[in-house]
């Protein structure tokens, strides 16, 4: 099953479909049944903000679930997020604009489904905002998390100067 889900993810990227903004690395896969179904823990280091580490969750079907249920190439938009400082903070060139970054996309079906995580920058609070959601053509998902960094009060350098709320 994983070995499907990397082809038609291998299928898209070589197609052009979408591109990966970080390096996601598979930390953990837990099978959650005997149909095949795991759930995938991936780590994903910010590649603008240093020190900062999520780590994405998402459901991935087995084989032989495809095979009972249909929709082969697609997987269910359940993600979950958690995101922690893991070294000193350096803040690149990120987006102060209310849509923020996209920091990550990974193709969660042959074409029309995408994972993304968002970083957003609350001016107010000195903190980042970090959000997992999935982007479809048609059908969007409501299911998303979120998880934040507070820079408030820590030593944090920025590249441009710290901005004013």
């Amino acid at each position: 099953m994983k070995r499907l889900n990397r082809l038609a993810s291998a299928a898209a990227i070589s197609l052009g479909l979408f591109s990966t903004t970080a390096k996601a690395d598979v930390v953990g896969e837990v099978g959650v049944d005997w149909m095949g179904n795991d759930i995938v823990v991936e780590a994903l280091a910010d590649p603008l903000v240093k020190g900062v580490t999520c780590h994405v969750t998402y459901f991935s079907r087995g084989v032989l679930d495809r095979l009972k249920n249909g929709n082969w190439f697609e997987d269910p938009s359940n993600n979950s997020i958690s995101c922690r400082q893991t070294g000193p903070i350096e803040v690149g060139d990120i987006s102060l604009s209310k849509e923020g970054d996209e920091v990550f996309r990974q193709g969660m079906s042959l074409i029309f489904k995408t994972l993304v995580v968002n970083r957003i920058y609350d001016r107010k609070n000195d903190t980042l905002i970090y959000l997992v959601h999935s982007r479809q053509i048609t059908n969007g998902s409501a299911k998303m998390a979120v998880s934040t960094i507070p820079l408030y009060g820590q030593n944090v350098a920025w590249t441009k100067g710290k901005p004013q709320p």
